[in-house]
């Protein structure tokens, strides 16, 4: 009983140690200062976060990565981590099959079983890092932070517990429970029905399964919240009436919690990622950002939020940054100031890339940035190693590696045709009496330059040379 009590007493010390560190102390209220919350089921819901609540939060294996949309959620889940709650990422392995009809106007193709299984593990992996990744981050923006003493995060799979469970002891214990006129009510059905494609009974029953998701996990898991976009809103409210309709199990297994004595289930959604104009982002929209570094590379993840709008800019400072308040409104403030310089921007784009790829995946995007947009003094003022260069464009035709023997003591026209920046020796020779032949971004006029180490012509300890010719072919020379 002594030690029960000394584990107690632990426990709620690092909670109000985390509630001190943490921006308001409740995160609701954080989450509302950055403008992270659509609705709420019940003002009460920041209350209820005052002592530590398990929060969940679903994504379908609809493709094998994340995108910038889910990312959205995904910080609101990491909030609830940094603010010492247990959050529970769910993966929608058996939903994931049927497809949610929310927000689209035609159904979703069904997946194929090896297609399923290879997007499963992709998002699963995906979940993972994101808050490997986002508590180091915050480790560096929150002072203090300690993580040893955050909740671990338990990623789940709902096939775990539709396993064994037949439709008709479905129907008969949760669909008895539901009733047509509110799940014909949804805004994602009657938009659907309004269509010239219709609804399926499958996504038409989408809702029911996306219910007793939230149902289980209150029952067994403690989870009292559940997190979603603004086009979940009548999948959450179907949860949190069903768990008010369908009582608990009589009896739990070890581990579960009280079925009866955890009190009310909330909801709370988060605005769809838009920009000023209405834009969305995602695979509906065509226009999807993924997480996945093979898909959309960091360089890409930091040029997409340099050319963030200064409309947008503050916003996404908010909602994809740990960054305090006061320290986003003074940037902010400071970019009106002198726009062109893109302060704002470039400091989203750098944490966001940081959150998402690490440091690792941060100096590789600022490394491809300063080769293709930069100038010889900012390269060289960055110091990158030959292995960044090498990271920033792995896989990329651009990187050309040679050996010492073919490439010192060559003039600058022989080594843009080894790189094929040029189809010729003569070709290079006019393009650099015309101001078009560049070496680390610097103009070269005479194409019999000889780039050496010893005058330090190289950069990335002295292996890596970039030749570009005109304004947007560019090569990178590695010397083996």
């Amino acid at each position: 009983m002594l030690r029960k009590s000394w584990q107690l007493n632990v426990k709620c010390t690092c909670w109000l140690q985390l509630q001190r560190r943490y921006v308001h102390g409740n995160v609701v209220e954080t989450l509302r200062s950055r403008n992270f919350v659509q609705a709420v089921t019940s003002e009460t819901i920041s209350e209820q976060v005052k002592s530590p609540v398990a929060v969940y939060c679903g994504v379908d294996p609809t493709a094998s990565s994340l995108h910038l949309g889910n990312m959205v959620t995904l910080m609101g889940l990491l909030h609830f981590h940094l603010a010492g709650h247990q959050v529970l990422p769910l993966v929608g392995n058996a939903t994931g099959a049927i497809g949610d009809p929310s927000g689209r106007s035609t159904e979703r193709v069904a997946l194929e079983q090896d297609v399923l299984a290879k997007n499963i593990a992709g998002i699963e992996l995906q979940l993972k890092r994101f808050f490997e990744r986002g508590t180091a981050y915050a480790q560096s923006r929150i002072p203090d932070l300690d993580p040893n003493v955050l909740r671990p995060v338990r990623v789940l799979h709902n096939a775990d517990w539709y396993q064994g469970l037949g439709v008709l002891q479905f129907l008969g214990s949760v669909g008895r429970h539901v009733r047509i006129g509110a799940m014909m009510a949804r805004d994602s059905v009657k938009s659907r029905l309004q269509s010239p494609q219709g609804i399926s009974f499958t996504e038409f029953s989408y809702q029911l399964l996306q219910a007793y998701d939230f149902w289980y996990l209150y029952h067994h898991h403690g989870c009292r919240i559940q997190l979603g976009g603004s086009d979940q809103w009548g999948n959450i409210t179907a949860g949190t009436d069903l768990i008010r309709r369908l009582p608990g199990p009589q009896s739990t297994s070890a581990g579960d919690q009280d079925s009866q004595s955890i009190g009310e289930a909330f909801g709370l959604t988060i605005p769809l990622l838009t920009t000023a104009s209405g834009e969305k982002f995602g695979k509906s929209a065509g226009n999807a950002v993924w997480l996945d570094e093979t898909r959309t590379s960091p360089f890409d993840i930091y040029q997409f939020f340099v050319k963030t709008s200064d409309s947008d800019v503050e916003r996404f400072l908010k909602m994809f940054t740990l960054l305090p308040l006061p320290k986003i409104a003074q940037v902010v403030k400071d970019h009106s100031q002198a726009p062109h310089h893109f302060l704002a921007q470039k400091l989203l784009a750098a944490e966001v890339t940081q959150l998402i790829h690490g440091q690792a995946g941060l100096n590789q995007a600022l490394c491809a940035t300063e080769v293709l947009f930069g100038n010889r003094q900012s390269l060289e003022s960055q110091q990158f190693t030959s292995q960044d260069f090498a990271n920033a464009f792995l896989g990329d035709h651009r990187l050309v590696s040679i050996s010492r023997s073919h490439v010192l003591g060559k003039p600058i026209s022989e080594i843009a045709v080894l790189l094929g920046s040029c189809k010729s020796k003569s070709e290079a020779t006019r393009l650099a009496r015309s101001g078009g032949l560049y070496w680390n971004n610097q103009p070269i006029a005479d194409s019999k330059w000889v780039p050496s180490i010893e005058s330090g012509d190289f950069i990335g300890e002295n292996t890596i040379g970039i030749v570009r010719t005109g304004k947007t072919n560019y090569r990178l020379l590695q010397i083996l």
